[in-house]
């Protein structure tokens, strides 16, 4: 093409970054991407509702910490309660079912406690155990961990994580449980193997 390159030549000093590109071995049908798709679209709508209750439960632990009292303490999460049902509840409402099966799944994740201990914990039992009964009435059961190494969706869920993360889709922010991306697709791999 007419270019030579020499050593005192820039491109051979700094490395390029390319675009990571991920190559599967099977194509999936057209339900099966379709579907992909949609659990994808899911995630990336809820996410970010995990990654905020995540930190918020982190500055709601180290305020309630510095409280001496429990009337403090009472009257403090009633106030950060107040003001998170104002700012989230029209927002949640307008989930579906399956996103909000998803959503409890995925705070999970971030905080390593299931959306009913949370409830349980900051609020009562008996508010923990209402609170998931109306959920049952929409398909969702608050006290489903996140399991991505015994269901597949789980599994998937990591996976559009990690894709998400690596191009900067959606901010990353560790999870409570942290888990080996690699070993975990090592480990469905081998789990398909045997399956066939």
């Amino acid at each position: 093409m007419g270019y030579q390159l020499k050593e005192n030549d820039t491109l051979l000093s700094e490395p390029i970054q390319l675009e990571e590109i991920l190559i599967l071995k099977e194509k999936l049908d057209p339900e099966s991407k379709k579907q992909y798709l949609l659990l994808r679209n899911r995630v990336y709508k809820t996410y970010p509702y995990a990654r905020i209750a995540s930190m918020r439960l982190v500055a709601i632990d180290n305020t309630m910490d510095k409280l001496k009292t429990n009337k403090e303490k009472r009257k403090y999460f009633k106030i950060v309660e107040d003001y998170m049902e104002n700012e989230f509840t029209e927002q949640l409402k307008k989930l579906s079912r399956k996103q909000g099966q998803i959503l409890v799944k995925l705070i999970h994740r971030q905080t390593g406690i299931t959306t009913y201990e949370l409830i349980k914990d900051y609020k009562s039992g008996w508010k923990a155990f209402w609170s998931n009964t109306t959920a049952r009435v929409f398909d969702i059961n608050l006290k489903t961990p996140y399991s991505p190494y015994e269901v597949n969706e789980d599994y998937l869920i990591e996976t559009i994580l990690f894709r998400a993360f690596n191009s900067g889709r959606l901010v990353k922010q560790e999870s409570k449980n942290p888990v080996s991306y690699d070993d975990l697709s090592d480990f469905w791999e081998q789990k398909a193997l045997k399956k066939n």
